[in-house]
């Protein structure tokens, strides 16, 4: 398995992502001309981690986007479901603690973390609304999640030459640097057929989070949703 489908069944998605995963970091910040990293300065910020509270960082991988959280103090928990993905990250940083979990079916208690993020990883996942209430579950009241995943360019033209971008150069560009560029014709496609801003914000909002809004970043290439859960 080298790619998998929209259907987005478990066991393609963590074998696609397995074979991905010594050279994802890098080729994401290929693809990205960069941006990944000014995105998760802004996640870090946005989640505002703070000294001794715990943080429940969902589709980790390699627990790049996990560090901004630690440096601030936090316990954070990286996990994921791609055993590859938690492999590399565990010989690269290996005081992290990594933890296998699919986030559909969370290994974790109710109401145990101060807050819970996600980025570029809720639309891998299966049953999204299942994913969103079980982020609810292990959050505990007056907790937060923070949602980092791509979307819709709010400007139309833009829009239009994403949509090429996506389709057309992406994956060229994934065959010269990804070890898996296959993968990233899924993503591609995957991106494009995820919900726009508000259509998420509702999903949220069903799943029993409170307070939800989003802001878009690099003209709404990326969105950051947020919400709470009520006391």
């Amino acid at each position: 398995m080298t790619r998998a489908s929209l259907n987005k069944q478990p066991h393609e998605v963590a074998s696609m992502f397995d074979h991905v995963a010594e050279r994802y970091d890098l080729t994401n910040d290929v693809l990205s001309l960069g941006q990944d990293r000014i995105w998760r300065k802004e996640v870090a910020r946005a989640v505002g981690a703070r000294p001794a509270e715990k943080v429940l960082d969902l589709a980790a991988g390699t627990g790049t986007s996990s560090l901004p959280f630690a440096r601030a103090g936090a316990y954070v928990v990286p996990c994921d479901f791609s055993l590859g993905m938690l492999r590399v990250g565990k010989q690269r940083r290996n005081w992290l603690p990594y933890t296998a979990g699919d986030a559909t079916r969370l290994p974790f208690k109710d109401d145990v973390f101060d807050a819970v993020t996600i980025s570029f990883g809720l639309r891998n996942v299966q049953d999204t609304d299942a994913a969103l209430r079980e982020m609810h579950r292990v959050t505990r009241p007056g907790g937060r999640i923070l949602i980092c995943e791509f979307s819709h360019p709010t400007w139309t033209p833009f829009r239009t030459v994403y949509t090429e971008y996506l389709m057309r150069a992406l994956p060229p560009v994934a065959r010269a640097v990804s070890s898996n560029p296959d993968a990233y014709v899924y993503l591609a496609e995957s991106i494009r057929d995820w919900p726009d801003q508000p259509a998420l914000a509702g999903r949220l909002q069903g799943a029993g989070w409170t307070e939800v809004g989003w802001r878009n970043l690099t003209g709404g290439v990326v969105a950051l949703h947020r919400g709470r859960k009520a006391d």
